[in-house]
């Protein structure tokens, strides 16, 4: 039997058994129920938010913003465009030191833990509901590179449910390594720079793999505020934050007490530096801006395309160098004007102090500002820009005798005193070993292009003194006369009429009158000389206006006219009068260069091109060059350095583009068309030649070569300046003029200014390159003639001189002598033309 009793304790057994599995069982249906509406909701609100979210997809395709970059022909940075300097780097590209200085001070457990740092989620939960805002970080990595480059910075649960979604994406589709790499190369540093290559670039001038442990934690600690910790805006804070980053660095045992202490002591060194570049050439940098903008649009500076040009890094250093020596030179023949400004000295002046004086004038070209600190008998003293002392000896200061105006120059100086005082803010030319030259900022403007003259691509190209101080590329903007340098294409079109480089024609007074002109005119030869019958070759040489002038009066304008189309003028744009003969149509140093191209290459019109191929931002080459070639191609070589013989024209059809590293047969219409015979390039080179030999280039002959030929170039009243000249394989062209269109001054003629800058580039484009000339072609022969005029002498003549000829366009015995007697006489003695 069972007492009362012990049926009461079983009853309260079982009651309270009952009562534990009922509160866990309501526990258990609470717990489900809270989970099951925790799913709902974040199912509600994944529903809610997946359309502002990003797919998988996107995720793995973000494209960064990149900026565009252009380089030489063989890979040289010239410029890198966009509004955001980025650098993107792989994961393995970015040295131990900077991961660790980044994970010290952004997120040590970043390895070890999931996208979600739990502690600092608690911490910034508790931190927002006490102040009310959301505005508390405890941040990861992977969620700063969530809300980076995914979502938005709104300080929001809506972006913080979003963040929580695309970081719980990111643990699942990413790599740690490959969040690590998004981030660095995404997060923004300030200065414009983008992603931690771009930061070190524009804060150190260095590479990753260069940075030391101070500046890599200083660079670390720019990410959390980039405007408060910018080590070049607010030194102080970012080295508080520096010191942070170190401390960290040392508590992870990144580095040791010792490192970390040096590293507090280092000065802060950060200064704005631009993208490196190679290569100087911003006129090209521009040209290949525009032209990516008319190509892809808004993208070209943003998605990462690089733009590899024809420009040869060399010939383009010497390009610039010869342009800016030369406007320096020749504006110097113009006098000194004066210090740039005026400042005061005391005598116990520091370097810091003397930088301060002259920070506020900005470098142009070659040209550095400095101020004069001492000026002796015949030297002077002074402080350069970022250089320091320089001293500038009596050769770098006799030249600057006072301007005067009107082309007037005051006495030549004879102390140092008389050029400058102490105190006085001025332009200098100056070298690593402390030696200056004083010089100014010349007020005339130059333009140069160098050209391969077989398939016209662009070696090097200068539009101006100096970029940054305007802009305007006179080199494919500037529509200027180029003078005499004309005359070559009408006197191609003479020698296809049947005229030879022994005829003569008058070189006397000439009056014209009507056809187009308004008033009457009475053209001079240069030199205000009169010399009779003249040889068209030596016409040419000594470019003597009087006898162009019958010459293209008897070809006629139409002729004329349509001719030298062939070379790429417009025929609209000629004047329809004589005056054509002193090249008084519009053209630009770009127009003037292709055409002359035509005698370099043996008689092919190619055009002109800087692009030679576009890639993406994965190195896929997305636009190629094809240019045309000129045939001669073929029997000359490819390149400043490989010469070698080449094979025929007929060759190159049948053999493919081997010298250009083609495959298979090169098509017809890669072929350049033929405007003038082989034979009519063949003389016409021979008679530039002469101009260099004898005529008014012959100050090139100290060059030294006999592959050189050209035409100097001087329009009305010493406006415009140009040299045009060539080897087989390479076309330079040189203009020198104000952009205002005064006059040069008397006696400014392209020989005294061109021609200098052009001798100068060819100088050391050639240096080491041999000799090489064109061969003579079939269908020409080589006559002797009487160099008075012109005509046929037997071999035994002492006084012959050998002319070459095209085989069907042979002298006569007297050749040219009723071309002279063409024409009327006036009563003054100058033949009349009406």
């Amino acid at each position: 039997m069972h007492s009362p009793r012990g049926e009461r304790k079983q009853r309260e057994s079982f009651s309270v058994k009952w009562k534990q599995v009922r509160i866990a069982a309501a526990a258990l249906g609470g717990v489900m129920l809270v989970t099951l509406l925790g799913l709902y909701l974040y199912a509600c609100s994944y529903l809610y938010l997946q359309p502002s979210l990003p797919t998988s997809a996107q995720m793995r395709n973000v494209a960064l913003k990149v900026p565009l970059r252009i380089y030489t022909s063989t890979g040289d940075l010239i410029a890198q465009i966009g509004t955001q300097q980025r650098t993107p780097v792989r994961y393995d590209q970015i040295p131990p030191l900077v991961r660790e200085a980044f994970l010290s001070a952004e997120d040590h457990r970043f390895f070890q833990e999931g996208g979600f740092s739990f502690l600092g989620l608690a911490r910034s939960a508790i931190v927002d509901a006490i102040t009310g805002h959301f505005a508390q970080g405890g941040s990861t990595i992977t969620m700063q590179t969530a809300r980076n480059v995914f979502l938005t910075l709104d300080k929001t649960w809506r972006r913080k449910l979003q963040e929580s979604y695309v970081v719980f994406e990111m643990d699942h589709e990413f790599t740690k390594q490959e969040i690590f790499q998004l981030y660095l190369n995404y997060i923004f540093f300030g200065q414009r720079s983008y992603g931690v290559a771009a930061a070190a670039q524009t804060y150190f001038g260095k590479s990753l793999d260069q940075l030391t442990v101070p500046e890599a934690a200083m660079l670390a600690g720019i990410p959390q505020a980039p405007s408060l910790y910018n080590p070049i805006i607010h030194p102080h804070l970012a080295a508080a934050r520096r010191a942070y980053v170190l401390q960290r660095m040392l508590d992870l045992d990144y580095i040791d007490a010792a490192t970390a202490q040096a590293a507090n002591h280092t000065p802060i060194e950060a200064s704005a530096h631009a993208p490196h570049v190679d290569v100087n050439a911003p006129y090209v940098a521009e040209m290949v801006r525009q032209q990516m903008e008319q190509w892809y649009g808004p993208a070209a500076e943003t998605a990462g395309y690089r733009v590899y040009t024809t420009v040869d890094g060399r010939l383009q250093v010497l390009a610039n160098r010869a342009v800016q020596l030369g406007l320096i030179e020749y504006d110097r023949q113009q006098g000194w004007r004066g210090p740039i400004g005026r400042t005061v000295l005391t005598a116990d002046a520091t370097p810091t102090q003397l930088e301060q004086l002259v920070d506020e004038y900005t470098p142009i070209g070659i040209l550095s500002p400095a101020v004069v600190v001492k000026v002796g008998n015949h030297d002077a003293k002074v402080y350069v820009r970022s250089r320091g002392f320089a001293e500038i000896d009596w050769d770098g200061l006799s030249w600057a005798r006072k301007a005067l105006g009107e082309d007037a120059l005051g006495a030549n100086p004879k102390t140092a005193a008389d050029v400058l005082a102490g105190g006085d803010v001025v332009y200098v030319v100056a070298d690593k070993e402390g030696h200056a030259q004083l010089a100014q900022v010349p007020q005339a403007q130059s333009a140069f292009i160098a050209m391969d003259p077989n398939d016209g691509a662009i070696a090097a190209l200068v539009g101006g003194f100096d970029y940054f101080s305007n802009k305007f590329n006179r080199a494919v903007q500037a529509q200027r006369l180029p003078g005499s340098g004309f005359k070559p294409f009408f006197y191609s079109s003479a020698l296809e009429d049947g005229f030879t480089p022994a005829s003569t024609l008058l070189n006397a007074p000439v009056v014209v009158g009507g056809n187009g002109l308004e008033t009457t005119w009475r053209p001079e030869n240069d030199t205000r000389s009169f010399s009779g019958p003249v040889r068209l070759r030596v016409a040419l040489a000594h470019s003597l206006n009087l006898v162009s002038i019958r010459l293209l009066r008897d070809l006629g304008l139409p002729y004329v006219s349509q001719y030298v189309s062939r070379f790429g003028f417009d025929p609209k744009t000629l004047p329809q009068n004589l005056t054509l003969a002193l090249g008084t149509l519009p053209a630009t140093p770009l127009q003037m260069a292709t055409a002359y191209s035509v005698f370099a290459n043996g008689g092919f019109k190619v055009d002109p091109y800087y692009v030679d191929r576009v890639e993406d931002a994965s190195g896929k080459v997305v636009w190629q060059a094809a240019p045309r070639l000129a045939c001669a191609l073929c029997a000359q070589p490819a390149s400043l350095s490989d010469l070698k013989p080449a094979p025929t024209a007929a060759a190159l059809l049948a053999e493919g583009d081997a010298l250009r590293g083609g495959a298979g047969p090169l098509p017809p219409s890669r072929l350049a068309p033929q405007v003038i015979s082989p034979q009519n390039d063949y003389l016409m080179t021979s008679m530039m030649k002469d101009v260099i030999k004898y005529g008014t280039a012959v100050r090139a002959l100290s060059l030294n070569r006999d592959d050189i030929a050209g035409k100097t170039g001087t329009s009305n009243d010493y406006r415009d300046a140009w040299f045009n000249g060539y080897t087989p394989e390479l076309e330079a062209t040189v203009w020198v003029g104000y952009d205002d269109n005064r006059p040069l001054g008397a006696g400014d003629e392209g020989a005294h200014t061109a021609l200098p800058i052009w001798m100068h580039f060819m100088r050391y484009a050639l240096q080491g390159v041999p000799e090489w000339r064109r061969p003579m072609p079939t269908g020409i022969v080589t006559l002797r003639v009487s160099p008075q005029s012109g005509a046929l002498v037997s071999d035994e003549s002492p006084e012959g001189i050998p002319e070459v000829f095209m085989a069907n366009h042979l002298p006569t015995a007297a050749p040219g002598a009723g071309a002279t007697a063409q024409g009327t006489q006036t009563q003054s003695g100058a033949e009349s033309i009406f």
